[in-house]
């Protein structure tokens, strides 16, 4: 599923370049975090899918790629099929293409967003065209628009929803999406930035109507934010990045312990007496590991799921049930993790 070529543009019809200076600082952040992730340099011929929405964010990024890397970028709009304005905006999105000489495509849903919460269900729905779409063509890796806004706002909804380290780390600067290295290069930047290299390059943008919906509440700690000047949204940014880097800490910790403690044969861990954000850790990776060997596919669970029962329940010598796998205490201390018996039915 390669993009389109791009059609050609005239002289008249170009983009002002941004400046060199933002152009550099792009460049190394995203030169940083190609080899933080990937564990070496950026190639010189890499190719880079860019995730651009229409709005001032994405196409600041558009901008400062197409002046950094290029030849080297392609982008793709995500018409979620939720809004008859996407449609333009995807093509606003492939018309400032076309002036900067970047192949350009329109993706959709391989099947109609539907479910209770159409936010999440048009995010899982975008990444999956995205990461589809940029292994089609053959990208070293996604980049998206988060910005120093974007995580300051992430930020205090967890906050405000008693997260734990996991959670407060906010958006990560890269991750793995389906075998797709996603890369965040803008995270150091504020939207006012990133604006105002939009409008100098001459790039115009749309402004996403959900920005001012109050049942988001990302929309309304926005509001917050701009309401609170004792509030910095630039260093609540640092400080998610430095909760992200205890979270990288704390999980290469836990992934030495579980070598040493975990026996996956028989089901047993040795947790007992361990720091209880490390007995949480080792206790999601054992029973994420035996409901993965034994098929057992409910309730669901993830990383992010609530064991703090369980660990209660264990710390006072009961066993207790979570996701379908029961977790006993034995007399040595250990851990014992089985398939929960089934229930009988009444």
């Amino acid at each position: 599923m390669s993009p389109p070529a791009a059609p050609p543009a005239s002289a008249s019809d170009a983009l002002t370049p941004p400046d060199p200076e933002a152009v550099a600082r792009f460049s190394a952040a995203l030169n940083r975090l190609f080899a933080e992730a990937a564990g070496e340099s950026l190639p010189s011929g890499a190719a880079l899918a860019l995730a651009v929405s229409g709005g001032a964010d994405s196409m600041a990024m558009l901008a400062l790629a197409a002046a950094a890397f290029p030849g080297r970028i392609a982008a793709a709009t995500v018409d979620h099929g939720l809004r008859p304005e996407a449609a333009d905006e995807a093509a606003l999105v492939a018309d400032a293409c076309a002036r900067l000489a970047v192949p350009h495509a329109t993706l959709t849903p391989a099947i109609p967003i539907t479910g209770s919460s159409v936010q999440k269900g048009a995010r899982e729905a975008r990444y999956a065209a995205l990461t589809a779409w940029a292994q089609a063509t053959g990208a070293n890796a996604l980049l998206t628009a988060h910005h120093a806004d974007d995580q300051a706002e992430t930020l205090l909804m967890r906050l405000n929803r008693a997260s734990g380290i996991a959670g407060l780390s906010g958006i990560r600067s890269w991750r793995f999406a389906a075998d797709m290295l996603l890369l965040r290069p803008l995270l150091a930047w504020r939207r006012d930035e990133l604006r105002a290299i939009a409008a100098d390059a001459g790039v115009r943008w749309v402004e996403d109507p959900s920005n001012a919906d109050q049942r988001h509440d990302r929309t309304r700690f926005r509001a917050l934010l701009a309401q609170q000047p004792l509030l910095d949204p630039a260093a609540l940014a640092r400080s998610a990045a430095h909760l992200g880097e205890a979270e990288a800490a704390l999980d290469a910790l836990a992934g030495t312990l579980r070598a040493e403690r975990w026996s996956p044969g028989k089901g047993l861990l040795r947790a007992a007496g361990l720091p209880r954000e490390i007995q949480r850790r080792l206790t999601r990776a054992a029973i994420a590991e035996v409901r993965s060997a034994n098929a057992i596919s409910a309730p669901g669970f993830s990383d992010a799921s609530n064991i703090e029962p369980l660990l209660d329940a264990l710390a006072a010598g009961t066993a207790a049930t979570q996701a379908g796998v029961l977790v006993s205490p034995e007399r040595d201390g250990r851990w014992r993790f089985t398939p929960a018996p089934p229930r009988r039915s009444l």
